[in-house]
């Protein structure tokens, strides 16, 4: 009899639940919109394509007891790159609600099927970049429409974009801030500049902006400036692991970058960085085995021999030649390399 009732009870329980209306926590746009202040919020925006491959986003939002601008910061795009994923959670958990104007929107694993499964670059789910799919497809594969929800639901409603990257499982990467160069948003560009001059990295690198609005913008903080967003973005760490000093400079990024919006009041003591506005990027010839004693950071004059690609076997197959003076941003960190893959970015003052 006890049992017979446990049961009916259960059943009626499974029945309610299940005729309720999806949880405004699960919905970004909902969640966003809600109007109580302060308040912290984590949600798990779940998504799923027409081959049932299912992307569980997490995102959290920071509501601050006074309105203001709307910062988001995106770590996680590439699932490998691990310092500005743990940066992000910190971050999560440090920001005082009570001390922050306005609104700050973390997602700190864009992508998770790449980051649980130690897969550099590619969610494997679909074998598709993500920092390669904006603007997205909301009917495409399981990668776009990741793409899509964060150009649709997220950038539309952010003032500033963050995007953070760093050396992903084969990347020498020396730490740098950057953005675009959009002169045909000067305002947002100049805002951009501030941002990234008050974060206190010691480099800043400038990049040409030559995308037409009809063009996909590939790259997430790439598709905020054409959506005429305010972003930016941070590079840190290195090799697939997590460096603290790379985790810290990330962390110390973010928290200038508010005080400098006056959204969170903090120390703040940049540095003037030195200014990098041309990239040469030196692409392997041949497939081989990649061998050089150079690493991120060294300066380098143009015809110094950077490095070798060999064969199996260690015989030398070609030389590659500095084609710019200038400072080693990225190189590849470890021995495979193949034809068409950029194994040094240069980057140097025009």
């Amino acid at each position: 009899m006890i049992r017979t009732q446990l049961t009916k009870l259960a059943l009626a329980l499974v029945l309610t639940i299940t005729s309720l209306p999806l949880r405004a926590q699960d919905n970004f746009k909902e969640t966003f919109a809600e109007t109580n202040r302060p308040a912290s919020q984590n949600i798990r925006v779940t998504l799923t394509d027409a081959q049932d491959r299912a992307a569980t986003v997490p995102i959290t939002i920071l509501k601050g007891k006074k309105e203001g601008p709307v910062f988001t910061i995106l770590s996680g795009v590439h699932g490998y790159e691990y310092p500005p994923i743990i940066a992000a959670q910190e971050l999560i958990q440090e920001l005082d609600t009570d001390r922050l104007t306005g609104t700050v929107i973390i997602v700190p694993i864009a992508n998770t099927a790449s980051f649980f499964s130690r897969t550099p670059f590619k969610n494997p789910q679909d074998d598709v970049n993500l920092n390669r799919a904006f603007p997205g497809d909301a009917s495409g594969s399981i990668t776009q429409k990741i793409a899509a929800m964060f150009t649709t639901d997220i950038i539309p409603v952010s003032d500033v974009l963050l995007d953070i990257h760093g050396g992903d499982a084969n990347e020498d990467l020396l730490p740098f801030v950057c953005y675009y160069n959009n002169e045909q948003k000067p305002e947002q560009t100049q805002l951009a500049r501030k941002l990234s001059k008050a974060s206190g990295f010691q480099y800043m690198v400038t990049y040409p902006y030559t995308l037409k609005d009809t063009d996909p913008a590939h790259y997430a903080f790439k598709q905020a400036v054409q959506d005429g967003k305010t972003a930016l973005s941070i590079e840190s760490g290195k090799l697939g692991n997590v460096q603290k000093e790379a985790v810290a400079s990330i962390k110390k990024g973010v928290y200038q970058m508010l005080h400098k919006m006056e959204m969170y009041q903090t120390k703040s003591s940049p540095e003037k960085p030195i200014e990098l506005n041309g990239q040469a990027y030196v692409k392997a010839e041949t497939k081989g085995v990649f061998f050089s004693d150079l690493k991120a950071g060294d300066s380098v004059k143009k015809g110094d021999i950077l490095g070798h690609t060999k064969d199996e076997f260690g015989n030398t197959l070609a030389e590659i030649k500095a084609p710019q003076s200038g400072i080693i941003l990225y190189k590849i960190g470890t021995p495979p390399v193949n034809v068409g893959e950029t194994v040094f970015c240069i980057g140097y003052n025009r």
